[in-house]
């Protein structure tokens, strides 16, 4: 028989991998879950000093904007266009945000793309 090998494969590491093999799968089953607890939570910022606000889910889709009526102003579209995009912007940086601090749990901090 060759050095370092016996009758159960490769020096007795069969049982370290299938060790190995569970623990992974159920880190794979635990990052699914946290993934879709992010993709079921909802995510809100305000612009404005709080005039326009938006929502947007984990899924990073947005879902709601509400505009206060004092906002609105005819001569000045460009202030709320400006307003309701830095809400939007805002409320993803926070989605993803949470999606990178949750991910990070499993990943060890590494910089992956999820």
């Amino acid at each position: 028989m060759a050095k370092g090998f016996n009758s159960r494969g490769m020096g007795g590491m069969g049982g370290n991998m299938n060790n190995m093999i569970r623990q992974a799968q159920k880190m794979q089953q635990d990052m699914m879950k946290a993934q879709e607890e992010l993709e079921s939570k909802t995510y809100e910022a305000a612009a404005g000093g709080g005039v326009v606000s938006a929502t947007v889910s984990g899924k990073k889709e947005l879902v709601g904007v509400t505009i206060d009526p004092e906002a609105v102003d005819p001569e000045d579209v460009e202030m709320l266009q400006d307003l309701i995009v830095a809400a939007v912007n805002e409320a993803l940086r926070k989605a993803n945000d949470d999606a990178a601090s949750q991910m990070a749990k499993f990943t060890g901090g590494l910089n992956l793309p999820f």
